[in-house]
């Protein structure tokens, strides 16, 4: 499928596919023309990154770990290493302080929230 097509079944820009094309996350082969052509694979692939980019890993550690999974139900593979795994779970860590950040703001934002709705 063409590049236009793949960012309409995905959801992401044109600019984002040719940023992970260079990235080494996505391949395409090349038309006569020129253009690019992806495989049907791509969708998967694609929306795993997408995930991947949401979690907030770099487009390296993506790189590294995208060799580890398989796109179609985005369990590891076999060839996960263990410094990969130990690295996930620094990621892992990180994202639970975020989140734990955030439900603290809630928190504050809630007792603001009911102090100023209270009748005076």
């Amino acid at each position: 499928m063409r590049i236009g097509e793949l960012a309409r079944r995905t959801g992401v820009s044109e600019r984002s596919l040719r940023y992970y094309e260079k990235q080494g996350l996505v391949t395409a082969e090349r038309t006569p023309g020129g253009h690019r052509d992806y495989p049907e694979a791509a969708v998967d692939r694609v929306i795993r990154i997408q995930e991947l980019f949401a979690a907030g890993l770099c487009s390296s550690k993506i790189a590294q770990l995208l060799p580890c999974m398989r796109d179609t139900d985005g369990r590891p593979s076999t060839i996960a290493t263990p410094q990969l795994v130990a690295d996930l779970g620094v990621e892992r860590e990180r994202i639970d302080r975020m989140i734990s950040d955030l439900m603290r703001s809630r928190e504050v934002l809630d007792e603001v929230i009911d102090a100023a709705s209270a009748p005076a």
